[in-house]
Formats: C-alpha cells, structure tokens, sequence
C-alpha cells in the first residue's frame, strides 16, 4: 500500500479540495437538524400560544403556523441545495483523481513490462497478468475514489455529528453510543476473513482469464487433436471455483452490512425510549429530539459503509499485492548506470569462455559450455548443430535476450552488458525460430522496425524475403490482415515476413535463429542469394540445422551439447571427417533421393 503514497501525492491538491468540500457538505448537511430543531420549537411554541387564545379562528392558526415555519423552510431548502452542488463537486474531484491514479498507474505497469526479461515472463501466464493489469486495477481505483471518499466522510461525520449530539445532550449520546464497540468487533472479526476471500476471488479470475487467453490462441491445436471436451471441462471447473471463491465473498459481505445495520439500530432505539424519556420530563424539547434523530439518521450511513469500507479496502490491499509482485520484479537487461557506452555498432562480435543455463527451479545441463569464438565485423559466422546443442542460445546471448553465467559476450571490444541498451538493439537485427507477427497487416509488420520505410524500401524488402510470388495470391496485397499471430500465414510466410521486419532495420548485425526452417529448398536458395547482397558489408550469424543454410558463410562453428566441436571454413569442414561432414553427406543423399 506504501506505493499507493506518491501517485496520491501527484493528486493531491484534487484530494484536498475534494475533501475541503465535503467538509463543506458536512457543515450544510449538519446545518438542517439544528434549523429543523429551531423550526419545531418555535413552531410548538405559536401553536401553544395560539392554541391557549380560545378567541384566535382555526384559519388564523394554521396561517400564523404556515408564516412561522416558512423561513426555516426555506433555509432548509436552501442548505440541502447547496450541499448538493458541493457534494458534486467533492465527488467529481476525488472519483476523477481515482481514475487518473488507475490510468497513470496502467501506464507505468505497461512501461515495466516492457522492461522485465524473458526469463522473467517465462515464469508467468499471460492471462494471470492480463486481469492484473485490468480487474486489479479496477479494485484500486474504487478503493482511491469511493474508498477516499469514505474514509474521509465516516469520521468527518461521525465526529461532527456526536460533538453536536454531546452539545445537545451528552446522556443521550453515551445511550447511542453503546451499540459501537460490539460494531468495531464485528469488523474486525470479518476483515481478514474478507482479505483472504478477495485474494482468492482475484486469483481464482485470474485463472480463468489465463484458461480463455490459452485456449483462444491455441483452438487451432485444440482443434486437431479433437480435445474440445477436455478444455470444456477444464474450463468449468475454473468457473466453478471462481463462482464458488465469490459466494463466500458475497456471503461475508453479506454478514457484515446486516450485522452493522442492525447494531446501529440498537443505538437508534436506545435515543428514542431514553430521549422520549427526557422529553416527557422535559428535560429536552421536542425539536432537540428530533434533531438528535436527525443527527444519528446522518451518521448511520457512514458507520453502516464502515463494513462496505472494511471490503473495499482488503480488495484494493489484495490488488495492491498482486501488483506489487510485477513492481517489485526487477529488469535484469537493461542499460548501466549512467546510460552505458553509447555509440553506432560496426559489428565486431566476440564470446570468451562463455557458458549459459536457463533458470529453472529444477536443475538443468548448461545451455552454452565455455564457448568462445570470434567474428570479425562485416563476415559471416553459421552457426550448425541438432536440436538442444546451444544454437538458439548462442544466438539470444548474442542479441542480449539473456545474460551468460560466466564469461563475457562483446561487441567491437565493449561487453554488451556496458552498452547502452537501445543503441544495442537499434544495431541488431533478430530473426527468431518461432516468428511473432501482430494482429495488423503485412505492410505494418514489416514497418514495425522502422517508421520512416517508403514504398520502394517495402517492395525491396518484400523482393528479399520472396514474398512478392505469395502477395500476388493475396486480394489486398500489403494490406492483408495476417491474423492474431500470423494464423492467416503459413509457417514460412510468417519466417519470411519477419526476416523482411529485420532486415527494414538496416542492422549492423543480422541474427538468423533458423530462420529459414520452415521453408522449402528452392525458396531458401533464392533468399541466400538475396541476403548475400544484404549481408555485404554487415555481421551476419546464420543459426541452422541444415547445412545449406549455411555454406555460403566465411565460417562455421559445430555445436554439440553447448560446446563447440569443430571450427572452420565451410570447405575446410566438408572433408574433415566430422559432425559438419556427416550432416553434408546426409543432406546431399536426400537431395538426390529428392530428385529422383
């Protein structure tokens, strides 16, 4: 809750004008009992005195009445008007702060986000974060706006009205007040109760939201495996647990207002016999009595909202820690203090003894063992190896997608862990092996590198990754929606399209993480060709399994089991008798059974 402190900094001259005014409200609302009293004792007066003149007509009577109340009528119409405007006003100021703290506080969930790692967000679901980042967010707002509000009008009108009844009549306002301890334990007895039901409630909608988010994005899967009925069945289990998780909440919620109302009656027939006992004595007016009801009708709402309070706040606290747990994630890429070394990359690349595992909580083989390797700027580096050798590793740790465990990865001479961050970025193009399109067109995939991309540049780059032969099939060409994740493109439309995307940023370094895997023989030599022109002048590390993809490299590294077993030219590797030798050999067996 501790953060909650600088975001009602920032709004808090809203807070205190809001407040400001409702005490304002306060003073008008507590205004009407005192005229009501003055109104019916007067009022009880004339009639009295008229009523003891045997001579005065009935009309008469009832005119003189009208003439006396008139005026505090009046007031009365006049107080409950302004506190109206007023209470408008205090209400706009202090729900519009609320929001404004909801909005500021999206934005810079949003903003951290984007600066935690993927280690970070392998860990997570995306539909748990999703209904943070909404429906815990909606439960703060509420506790900033209509929480606020309460706990601002509660004691204010608690304390103004009792001092009033105390000026009154102190008696009577111990006599309503015995009821109050019993209500202040009645609270608390329920709000840890109402704190775990919330989290549970927050959580259990949080797996529902990761359920609909999983099964949309995989209903191609589902789909083929015919499993509709199981995640049926996986889906109404959640909605039971979560139905279930909000009866209880309901039920406590359902508890406490009940209990809080008829405790606050308790003290409302404790005035009414003992204050009707001081009137018949007179001891009290009629108009103080009234006036002293009037006061304790005021002051019921705010103590009935203090069990409405109690659950706002554990909803908004229970927010407030799930939230937290993305706050307090800390972002282990990022730029050194001071902004790091800041300058255009020439593509010089070089690992020294690095070694790499991914975070897990069970034990897990290194990724990377001890590699080191050099790449001169302006060459190109293949990269070859099965599947589970290091390969896509090499290539992350390169891009600075991770950090290694030991050892340093270097560009032109600086550790990427001193550069600045962005000047990094802007000077690597990636290609990953599961390629990630938006749910936008083509033409904005491939502009997501860069904003200033003129029609010439997109045919170029449409040329490079030979998509021109697919958007002729295409009925809106550059304009085709490709779907959420490209599931309107096949899998090597998606790489192509992709490769496009990274090869539009105009990179010092080009990183190709088995780009190329998922497309046909034919298609990946007219590419090669295409990039041996773009790789002219640049770094290029070509990540593959297919020896193709990377014979035309000034040199190759072997990986097997994160070590690397042979380095050298792609010729010096054909006849040394290795792994890359094997592989070449299988590859042209297939090829020439391909052709007959």
């Amino acid at each position: 809750m501790n953060r909650l402190r600088e975001y009602l900094l920032k709004y808090s001259k809203r807070y205190l004008v809001g407040g400001a005014c409702l005490f304002v409200t306060a003073t008008m609302v507590m205004a009407i009992p005192a005229v009501l009293q003055r109104a019916i004792d007067q009022l009880a007066s004339a009639v009295a005195g008229n009523t003891s003149a045997a001579s005065m007509p009935g009309d008469a009577v009832f005119n003189d009445a009208v003439f006396t109340a008139a005026p505090w009528a009046l007031a009365i119409i006049a107080l409950a008007v302004g506190q109206a405007l007023v209470r408008t006003v205090s209400r706009s100021l202090i729900f519009n702060a609320g929001r404004d703290v909801e909005y500021d506080m999206r934005n810079d969930l949003f903003v951290h986000l984007t600066t935690l790692p993927q280690s970070w967000y392998h860990r997570q679901r995306t539909g748990d974060l999703m209904s943070r980042l909404v429906n815990d967010l909606n439960a703060v707002r509420l506790l900033l706006g209509l929480g606020v509000l309460t706990i601002i009008n509660t004691p204010l009108y608690c304390i103004y009205a009792l001092t009033l009844m105390a000026m009154m009549d102190l008696r009577l306002t111990l006599a309503a007040l015995l009821p109050f301890p019993l209500m202040l334990w009645v609270i608390r007895v329920y709000s840890h109760r109402m704190m775990e039901a919330s989290v549970n409630v927050q959580e259990r909608l949080a797996d529902i939201s990761s359920s609909v988010q999983e099964t949309l994005a995989g209903v191609s899967v589902i789909k083929a495996w015919g499993r509709e009925q199981q995640r049926e069945g996986d889906f109404a289990q959640l909605n039971e647990r979560f139905k279930n998780d909000s009866m209880e909440l309901v039920k406590l919620r359902g508890k406490v207002f009940p209990l809080v109302r008829v405790v606050s009656s308790l003290g409302v027939l404790a005035v009414l016999y003992y204050g009707g006992t001081l009137v018949v004595r007179g001891e009290l007016t009629l108009g103080q009595l009234v006036a002293f009801m009037a006061y304790l009708n005021i002051i019921a709402w705010p103590v009935m909202a203090l069990g409405w309070l109690v659950s706002i706040y554990q909803r908004g606290r229970a927010a407030m820690m799930r939230l937290g747990e993305i706050l307090d994630a800390r972002p282990e890429i990022a730029s050194p203090e001071g902004g790091g070394h800041r300058a255009a990359l020439r593509g010089r690349v070089s690992l020294q003894n690095v070694s790499f595992t991914y975070p897990s909580d069970q034990p897990r083989d290194p990724a990377l063992r001890n590699v080191t390797l050099e790449l001169e700027a302006g060459t190109t580096l293949g990269v070859l190896g099965a599947t589970g050798s290091g390969k896509s590793t090499l290539a992350s740790l390169v891009a600075r997608v991770f950090d290694p465990d030991q050892g340093r990865v270097m560009v032109d001479g600086v550790d990427l862990r001193d550069w600045n961050l962005g000047d990094l970025r802007r000077g690597i193009g990636f290609v990953h092996q599961d390629p990630f399109l938006f749910s936008s067109s083509i033409e904005d995939n491939i502009a997501f590198a860069r904003d200033d991309l003129g029609d010439e540049e997109l045919g170029r780059l449409v040329e490079i990754a030979a998509l021109d032969t697919d958007l002729a099939e295409f009925p809106h060409g550059m304009d085709t929606q490709v779907g959420e994740r490209g599931l309107a493109m096949s899998g090597g439309q998606k790489q192509r399209l992709t490769l496009a995307r990274a090869v539009a940023r105009d990179p010092a370094i080009l990183v190709l993480d088995d780009a190329l895997s998922s497309i046909d023989a034919a298609t990946e030599s007219r590419i090669l060709d295409e990039l041996e022109n773009v790789m002219e002048g640049r770094s290029s590390i070509i990540v593959s399994h297919r020896v193709a993809a990377v014979r035309r490299a000034d040199r190759v590294v072997v990986l097997e089991e994160g070590r690397v077993v042979e380095d050298g030219t792609p010729d010096e590797l054909a006849v040394a008798g290795g792994l890359y030798s094997r592989l070449l050999e299988r590859q042209q067996l297939a090829d020439e059974l391909e052709a007959m």
